[in-house]
């Protein structure tokens, strides 16, 4: 059986995965409830959620079970209010809803693009010395800011040249639990990145998800079916750096054009001795990168 069609069997049931990941993060206070006494489930009841959604709990049910994949656009808006959705996750959770549809894909058969305009280019290069790399949708870097290269080349996550494969090095390096003292948040946001939208739809995530599956193991495919799709978007990550020693870095995705499908990853230092590891580690002078406050 071809790899890449086995592995998109693991879980076709996406959209229920998110719905009951999502109803099961929002808390009765979110949603201004009462908590009531003895509560067995984390976050919301499917009870509560019907309510607040204006469905039956049967309904809810069938969304989470799969047996219903088709919502209408005002059931999932419902849902999205009703579990206090942000933007992005509201978008996740329509192109979903789209993804049931067998052969959708809302890049077509495109493949990744691993072509930096120049303009982003430049962009990158003013954004020195600063950690930055310009990344695809299957988390390639494609290019970086020399601070990057400083910063991850010790890593082992450079070895090949680019573009380097992030998921790859996460899940088949031994090196990258030792640079993540917190591998198994950094395992489980590396895997809702690459499931973001119908990606079962999409020839090369599904080979890449069915590469590392093999080579990943449970620790991989395990996650493949419980995590939800969702990107990566910012937040906080320590790395033991070969070295630079411990760090904290405070990192943020932007995203570029849906034509570029690319998104900028910028890495700066979250307290004053990252900051100073970080000048060492460039060379440059100290100050050269501020700390994030607040």
């Amino acid at each position: 059986m071809d790899t890449a069609v086995s592995v998109g069997c693991v879980s076709g049931n996406e959209l229920g995965l998110f719905l009951r990941t999502r109803r099961e993060a929002v808390t009765p206070a979110d949603a201004g409830l009462p908590a009531g006494p003895r509560r067995r489930t984390p976050g919301l009841r499917r009870a509560e959620l019907a309510t607040l959604a204006g469905v039956s709990v049967e309904y809810v049910i069938r969304l989470e079970q799969g047996r219903d994949r088709h919502p209408s656009a005002g059931v999932l808006s419902a849902l999205a209010d009703a579990l206090r959705m942000t933007p992005s996750q509201r978008v996740h959770l329509h192109n979903l809803a789209k993804g049931a549809d067998p052969g959708f894909s809302c890049m077509g058969g495109a493949g990744p693009n691993r072509v930096v305009r120049p303009a982003v280019q430049t962009i990158l290069d003013q954004l020195e010395p600063a950690p930055a790399a310009v990344v695809n949708r299957l988390g390639e870097v494609l290019a970086c800011t020399d601070g990057y290269r400083l910063l991850m080349g010790p890593t082992g996550q450079l070895d090949e040249g680019l573009p380097a494969s992030f998921p790859r090095y996460l899940f088949t390096d031994p090196r990258a639990r030792v640079v993540y003292p917190d591998w198994e948040v950094k395992a489980d946001k590396a895997v809702a990145s690459l499931k973001q939208g119908p990606f079962r739809s999409d020839p090369q995530v599904a080979a890449l998800i069915g590469e590392l599956t093999l080579l990943g193991g449970e620790e991989f495919a395990g996650r493949l079916a419980r995590i939800p799709g969702l990107p990566d978007t910012n937040g906080v990550a320590r790395m033991s750096h070969p070295e630079a020693g411990p760090l904290r870095l405070a990192y943020e995705r932007l995203d570029l054009s849906a034509d570029d499908d690319q998104h900028v990853l910028v890495n700066l230092p979250a307290d004053p001795a990252t900051a100073a590891a970080l000048d060492r580690l460039t060379g440059r002078r100290p100050g050269g990168l501020r700390a994030v406050s607040g």
